[in-house]
């Protein structure tokens, strides 16, 4: 990565099928345990959860809070440091619901993901 990209950095960050959304129930909900968010995201599983919530941790984007009881209890909060990529998301928000319009304009509501499929299938030579 070269010092003038500081894009790639933050998809770094972001990148990973589970990230924004964890992320999307921390801003919302607040403090979650582990449960909490594996039932707020139920297609995740136990192992990718705690991938992503390390990861997150290791940017110091979540704070992870344990506390030495029984039985063991960890919270899951977004840092102070976190607080500051909320900005960066909501304008990925708008772009994305643009983005869909901005689809549906060009092939109708039904025929946007299905267009967006048949165009990447004939990107890949299939």
């Amino acid at each position: 990565m070269s010092l003038n990209c500081k894009y790639e950095k933050v998809l770094e960050v972001l990148l990973g099928k589970w990230k924004t959304a964890i992320l999307y129930q921390l801003y919302s909900k607040g403090t979650m345990r582990f449960g909490e968010l594996q039932r707020a995201i139920p297609d995740i599983t136990k192992k990718m959860l705690t991938q992503q919530l390390r990861e997150l941790e290791y940017h110091d984007i979540l704070l992870r809070e344990v506390y030495h009881q029984i039985p063991p209890k960890v919270e899951y909060s977004i840092s102070a440091y976190g607080q500051g990529l909320l900005p960066v998301l909501l304008e990925m928000n708008d772009w994305g619901m643009a983005h869909i319009q901005h689809l549906n304009e060009l092939y109708g509501e039904e025929g946007s993901v299905k267009a967006f499929v048949s165009r990447i299938d004939e990107i890949a030579g299939k």
